[in-house]
């Protein structure tokens, strides 16, 4: 008897840190503004993918050594923080997550959700810390003028009932982004007082999400939710499982049940609308942009459109 009110308060325990895992910011806000989580594009259409939301301008220039600053060995990636020969500071991502944060931060930045510059960096020289060549890489930097003050939670701040957060989600989802946890969401401070509402570090993406019993019961977000940069799995997942009235089941495992529960059909297909106005060279300049394979590249964006195509077909 012992033994198992020990393991019950175990789950209690656990289950309450991943719903108040950290302070944000984002819970002492009192009024709304969208438009620091989400801007309606008007010109999705023309928005240039391979570059980014940073553009040509600002792409890492590898052909001179990188500074090393510090070394981060906290979460799944390696990584490294770094300065450029033109003094502006990165944060350096290796392995497998490199490619998917790349191009799941276009696709989302395409969209109108706000994302700082990232490039996909195939060599590239270190000068300091542990020095030499290096392996490719995801290169992020910071919006001009800012500073990040604070993370944010997907199940407690200011939007949640906004459309754009209700389209945000589903979004994460049509990408098999599963990786919520609240220090992967950055709150920026601009320069001019405005906030920028980031869902940062989509490493944890494009591939297809696992059901554990394990995790069911006991939801440890360290454990993993799934795979990530997997093509195979990305096209053995499907997106929508069920509709009703005024609900949606995704094929979409996840320990953050409560936050996908918010989504109804109309979301899902005012989401799907905005990524309809995306063109097959966007998207595949999106998974180019990360030095995907041109037969990797197509089946990501076949299986993308067929998402689309699900929430399109919503009555």
């Amino acid at each position: 008897m012992k033994v198992r009110n020990f393991y019950a308060a175990i789950v209690v325990i656990l289950a309450a840190f991943v719903g108040t895992s950290s302070q944000s910011l984002a819970t002492q806000a009192t009024t709304s503004n969208t438009a620091e989580l989400w801007i309606a594009p008007d010109d999705i259409g023309s928005r240039d993918l391979f570059h980014g939301p940073g553009g040509a301008a600002l792409a890492p220039q590898p052909a001179t050594p990188f500074t090393w600053i510090a070394t981060d060995k906290t979460g799944y990636s390696p990584g490294f923080d770094v300065r450029g020969s033109d003094g502006r500071a990165w944060s350096v991502k290796l392995g497998p997550e490199a490619q998917t944060e790349v191009a799941a931060s276009r696709i989302l930045w395409a969209i109108g959700y706000h994302q700082p510059p990232t490039y996909y960096v195939k060599t590239w020289q270190l000068s300091g810390g542990p020095g030499g060549q290096q392996p490719e890489a995801r290169f992020r930097t910071a919006f001009e003028g800012s500073k990040v003050v604070g993370d944010w939670s997907w199940s407690k701040h200011e939007f949640l009932d906004a459309q754009p957060f209700r389209g945000l989600i589903v979004a994460n989802v049509l990408l098999n982004s599963w990786d919520w946890k609240t220090s992967n969401n950055k709150i920026y401070q601009l320069s001019d007082g405005t906030r920028r509402f980031v869902v940062r570090d989509l490493g944890a993406s494009l591939g297809k999400t696992s059901s554990s019993k394990l995790l069911w019961t006991i939801p440890i977000r360290g454990l993993g939710q799934g795979s990530r940069n997997d093509i195979t799995d990305f096209e053995s997942q499907n997106f929508i499982k069920r509709i009703g009235e005024n609900e949606v089941e995704f094929n979409f495992d996840t320990i953050y049940r409560s936050v996908v529960e918010r989504v109804r059909p109309a979301d899902v297909k005012w989401t799907a609308q905005l990524m309809s106005k995306l063109t097959d060279t966007q998207l595949d300049d999106a998974f180019r942009a990360a030095e995907y394979s041109p037969e990797v590249r197509a089946r990501y964006v076949k299986k993308i459109k067929a998402k689309i195509a699900e929430g399109l077909a919503l009555p």
